[in-house]
């Protein structure tokens, strides 16, 4: 919680400097102090409410069932795991945690409500030049060229992130910024699964259109009153005709991109959608079937007065003491752009008003 925290994340204030890890900036500096213990392993059961008062919290580990007390908590589960705890403690819509056999202990309708996340597709284009990831992902030799240049000099295809060109831009002129952010990768995926993505066997690219600011909201709700289980997220991605519009009108215009005479000699031709989608109704039914999460989920717990707010302006709680909840899900609406740095500041700034409180 010191002032220089920023030197600890950027070491040098060098812009040529990897910033650290967060475990590194925050953990690291403090594993020393008496007044703090690190549990890892630990899988956090509900929180202990007494009295209209946050006491302590239940975990569990391979040895067993274990209670912390404290004098304060702060709940940091993010955009899911946060409403989820809450709801496994008695806070949340009181109909839905009687439904799922937990007693409600305060009648809070937004925890888990308010659910919202970038979403975006992908448009794969064959490329006429042997010079992307494809390439790489196919050949064992490659990856053995690209390891040794990532290990001994931290160059190479491996030292990037992968996203090698981005545009902001609108879908329509109408919004008063961009509402869509394009990533372009050196790559394309002919399956995905859960052992990995598996490459083209030819050279291709592949870029992404973002919806930054989709109007639809979803909900996180539990399956049941065992803490183990996974809850229930409904992101409703194109449940509002706006933002179908809008990712219709973003594969016209990334289309439009990649026909432009910068590109137009490393496109080789469109693999997906492809021809199959030509009309805006053929785009809409390719827009259904690929679009997925970004993995920038907020606003479950969000910042408020109203009654579908979960916490104040000071990120307490509303209606139980000594409780705060700092990450992603009290975000109010969901930022044009990505949410760890957003993240970040909101830990800050709990730490800050945590100091305020005890003094």
């Amino acid at each position: 919680t010191g002032r220089n925290r920023k030197r600890r994340l950027f070491p040098d204030d060098d812009p040529q400097q990897p910033p650290l890890e967060h475990s590194q900036a925050y953990l690291t500096p403090a594993r020393g102090r008496a007044n703090l213990k690190i549990e890892t392993g630990a899988h956090a059961t509900r929180v202990i409410i007494e009295a209209g008062r946050a006491t302590g919290l239940e975990y569990r580990m391979k040895a067993g069932l274990f209670t912390a007390k404290a004098r304060r908590e702060v709940v940091c589960g993010g955009a899911f795991g946060s409403p989820q705890l809450l709801q496994l403690s008695g806070i949340g819509p009181a109909a839905h945690l009687c439904e799922q056999g937990i007693v409600p202990v305060l009648d809070l309708p937004g925890v888990g409500a308010n659910l919202m996340d970038h979403f975006y597709i992908s448009l794969m284009f064959r490329c006429s030049l042997p010079i992307t990831i494809n390439e790489l992902a196919n050949s064992q030799l490659r990856k053995l060229k690209a390891g040794i240049d990532y290990v001994l000099f931290n160059k190479g295809p491996l030292a990037s992130n992968g996203i090698y060109a981005g545009i902001f831009t609108r879908t329509d002129e109408r919004q008063d910024r961009p509402n869509l952010q394009v990533n372009t990768n050196i790559w394309t995926v002919q399956s995905r699964t859960a052992a990995g993505m598996k490459a083209h066997p030819f050279p291709g690219f592949t870029m992404s259109p973002v919806h930054l600011n989709p109007r639809a909201t979803g909900s996180v709700r539990l399956r049941g009153p065992d803490p183990f289980a996974d809850p229930v997220i409904r992101q409703n991605f194109l449940a509002d005709r706006l933002d179908v519009e809008a990712m219709i009108a973003a594969v016209k215009l990334v289309r439009g991109v990649a026909a432009r005479p910068a590109l137009a000699p490393y496109n080789a031709g469109e693999i997906s959608p492809g021809a199959d989608a030509r009309t805006d109704d053929e785009i809409e039914a390719y827009v259904r079937a690929a679009a997925i999460a970004n993995l920038h989920p907020v606003g479950s717990c969000r910042m408020g007065t109203g009654i579908d707010a979960v916490v104040d302006p000071r990120l307490r709680v509303h209606g139980i003491a000594c409780l705060r909840i700092a990450d992603a899900s009290i975000m109010p609406s969901l930022p044009s752009g990505n949410t760890n740095a957003p993240s970040i500041m909101i830990g800050e700034k709990c730490a800050d008003m945590i100091l305020e409180d005890a003094r």
